[in-house]
């Protein structure tokens, strides 16, 4: 989930020809938002040789010198091989396919594929994947404590949920109008198609792959609170079409709270946590229940989002992490993008993540918060007295055996969820200023700390997954940054060599930066190894034996991805994670601030309390080698 920050509280405008970008043109009939979109150029698919001399260099920190030799040589066949070449021509065809649509029997003129990855990506690891998505799927944020409510709507659980979601619909009014300006990285735009999904969507359990919907944001216009694990529909316009006010949504929401009482219902939200298949046969069941049920799920479904209102008062990071990443499994919706907020009026945001990644919701929640900072929502006002729909109760009729499910669904999930650590290290000693002080790149030097901890813990490199994002070309999710190479390898191996010099120690870390920024480089441009090797094995033929490249064991292994981790940074937020990707592996997301590097680390091992020393030791001993190395340098001259 690589992210970028961007705010804007300024709804777009149609840039002057003169403004638009080398290489791109505007289409005149898409909606400002979408401008761009049509001139995106499309994923390549790589030089087969490129992608192996890459994937090469990338496996051989983690393999001994025989190991090595046997992987490059399986490279080197595979490249030779008829089969190799022609793997390649099969992808590139698919990269120039034109795909047509067929309407009643009648071929329709097409298109060359937008993508020759996105389908089969977006089904592997999202669509198909059956485990829950909470712990595996799902991302966090946890929202900063600030006071935007500028004394118009108090620090309650009620106020803080109505300005949220006072300036969730500023945002919403121009994607849904197409008015947001696209977002750039270098001056060139980014795909903005998946904003479709931010609001009234949802995701739905369906066998063998989930499927997804949107519903038409023009007539629904409806928010769904959970409290207490009971659903209610409020409207957040009136029937002439009007918002409601910033007052006038609060006093709703205290009348969800007020409704819902003390008592916890029957939860039928952690259905929605469980094995995707589980949950497909458990939603077929309460829809077949009664017809009731099926209009009672249609209003969960379209719903703007989902807010969840808990009974808690978290305050520690660890505490707010842990709640909003999975809260007690009973009061959420996981199908669906889900802010929580707490009775404390801390609050976060919970993402889906099948149809987007987190460059959409971090614009999202950035805006919200800013703004609302920033005073530039309008939360009070109303008329006096009006009359408003009281909340309406969203209820389910269960039977044994819907209830059996939602027990196994209970049970299930806190034993997930249980099995699990969270801890958050937010280290304090320097940030991006001090970082760059060194003229070295802040998420690079990130990225080697996390190297020269796992070294620490484990005596080697750590087979590391840092997210890039490929917005840059049509349809782009993310391609990997294979954060560890030779060069981390050779630095953190002379950080715990007591024999070493700083200024040998500095060359080397300076050299790992540098082969770093170009990995990231090559992932973001869409010249990585991961997607290319996992495109030409998936256009393996039955009967076609498998290559020696994806047989032997460096293979698997160096896609074994330990570490996961990418980098989210935003004033506005106090944290975010997710769960880890293997078993024996850590989720390690990371921010870094002007004065701080903070890391939340998710995992099944017991070791994670150390992970979390071993970070801040190897960021305090990366800032001391490289002032020891500066001031060296500084007395030569």
């Amino acid at each position: 989930m690589a992210a970028r920050r961007q705010l804007s509280s300024t709804p777009a405008r149609r840039q002057q020809q003169d403004e638009v970008p080398a290489g791109y043109a505007v289409d005149p009939a898409a909606p400002p938002m979408l401008r761009f979109e049509a001139s995106l150029p499309r994923l390549p698919v790589p030089a087969l040789s490129s992608t192996l001399a890459k994937y090469v260099e990338t496996v051989q920190p983690h393999l001994t010198p025989q190991e090595f030799e046997r992987t490059k040589a399986a490279a080197d066949a595979f490249a030779k091989s008829e089969l190799g070449k022609e793997l390649q021509r099969r992808l590139e065809a698919r990269r120039d396919e034109i795909v047509r649509d067929g309407v009643g029997g009648v071929e329709m003129e097409g298109a060359v594929r937008d993508s020759w990855l996105a389908d089969w990506w977006n089904d592997v690891a999202y669509m198909g994947y059956r485990d829950p998505v909470v712990v595996f799927v799902s991302y966090f944020y946890v929202h900063l404590e600030l006071d935007y409510g500028k004394g118009v709507l108090g620090k309650t659980q009620a106020g803080r949920a109505a300005a949220l979601l006072k300036a969730m619909m500023r945002f919403r009014e121009m994607v849904e109008s197409g008015n947001l300006e696209p977002e750039k990285v270098k001056h060139a735009p980014l795909a903005m198609s998946s904003y479709k999904w931010l609001f009234n969507s949802t995701r739905y359990p369906t066998k063998p792959s989930d499927t997804a919907e949107k519903f038409d944001p023009k007539t629904n216009n409806h928010v769904v609170f959970v409290r207490k694990n009971k659903f209610f529909e409020v409207n957040l316009v009136d029937a002439e079409g009007k918002e409601l006010s910033g007052t006038e949504l609060e006093s709703q929401i205290q009348k969800v709270i007020d409704l819902a009482g003390s008592e916890a219902a029957t939860s039928l939200g952690v259905l929605t946590s469980e094995n995707r298949d589980t949950w497909t046969d458990a939603r077929g069941a309460l829809l077949a229940a009664s017809p009731a049920n099926v209009e009672a799920m249609k209003r969960i479904d379209s719903a703007i989002l989902v807010v969840c209102l808990d009974d808690t008062k978290p305050v520690t990071r660890e505490d707010l992490s842990w709640a909003c990443w999975t809260g007690n499994g009973r009061n959420r919706w996981y199908d669906k993008h889900q802010f929580i907020v707490f009775e404390n009026g801390r609050s976060g945001f919970l993402g889906e993540h099948s149809c987007m990644d987190g460059t959409p919701t971090l614009r999202l929640n950035e805006f919200m918060l800013a703004s609302l900072f920033k005073g530039k929502i309008e939360l009070g006002g109303g008329a006096s007295g009006r009359s408003l729909p009281t909340p309406r109760e969203i209820t389910f009729e269960l039977n044994d055996k819907i209830k059996s499910y939602v027990a196994d669904a209970e049970r299930n999930f806190d034993k997930l969820v249980g099995a699990h650590t969270l801890v958050v290290q937010h280290y304090e000693g320097y940030g991006k200023n001090y970082i760059k002080s060194h003229k070295a790149s802040p998420d690079a030097w990130a990225q080697l700390v996390k190297q020269l901890a796992f070294h620490k813990l484990a005596g080697r490199p750590g087979v590391c997954y840092e997210s890039a994002q490929t917005r840059k070309f049509k349809l782009g999710r993310t391609e990997v940054i294979r954060a560890a190479s030779s060069e981390s390898k050779a630095w953190a191996e002379a950080m715990l060599n007591p024999n070493e010099t700083d200024d040998h120690r500095a060359i080397l870390f300076r050299r790992a930066v540098a082969r770093h920024l170009q990995y990231a480089a090559w992932a973001a441009d869409g010249q990585g190894v991961d997607r290319h090797l996992f495109g030409l094995k998936r256009l393996l033929k039955d009967g076609e034996e498998v290559p020696e490249l994806y047989q032997d064991p460096a293979y698997a292994r160096t896609n074994h991805w330990e570490l996961s981790t990418s980098q989210l940074s935003s004033p506005f937020l106090d944290g975010w994670g997710y769960g880890e990707v293997v078993p024996d592996g850590y989720g390690l997301s990371y921010s870094i601030g002007d004065d701080y590097i903070r890391w939340t680390i998710t995992s099944l091992k017991d070791d994670i309390h150390e992970l979390k020393h071993y970070l801040a030791e190897a960021a305090t001993e990366t800032k001391r080698m490289m002032e020891s190395a500066a001031s060296s340098a500084k007395a030569k001259l």
